[in-house]
């Protein structure tokens, strides 16, 4: 799976240097599935999407939810396995963290993402 790096230009951090980019049917279905952790600087990218659930998931997850020019609409800190985020057609993408990872970048609605 190809990996992206994902900053926010405005706070100046890094969300994730080994994002995995879910851009496929299969990758899209399958997503973080089976996953026990994941390590800062990991994450998903999938793209497109308009909203997510964390069913059959066993952790929770940081999910940033992305319009087409990857401005910040959407955030959804600590989703726990079993919930639905709201979906919305306004959404392009979202990415899925690890837990707490939004507040460690002080990440912010607005804020603009650069994905290399």
């Amino acid at each position: 799976m190809r990996l992206v790096r994902i900053t926010n230009t405005n706070r100046h951090t890094v969300i994730g240097d080994q994002i995995e980019v879910a851009d496929t049917s299969s990758t899209r279905l399958f997503g973080l599935l089976g996953k026990k952790y994941l390590d800062t600087g990991k994450g998903l990218w999938i793209r497109p999407s308009s909203g997510v659930h964390t069913f059959f998931m066993s952790i929770p997850i940081d999910v940033i939810g992305l319009d087409k020019n990857c401005n910040i609409i959407k955030l959804w800190p600590n989703l726990v396995p079993w919930r639905v985020t709201s979906v919305s057609t306004k959404l392009h993408s979202v990415v899925e963290l690890p837990a707490g990872r939004i507040a460690e970048c002080n990440t912010q609605l607005g804020d603009q993402l650069s994905i290399t």
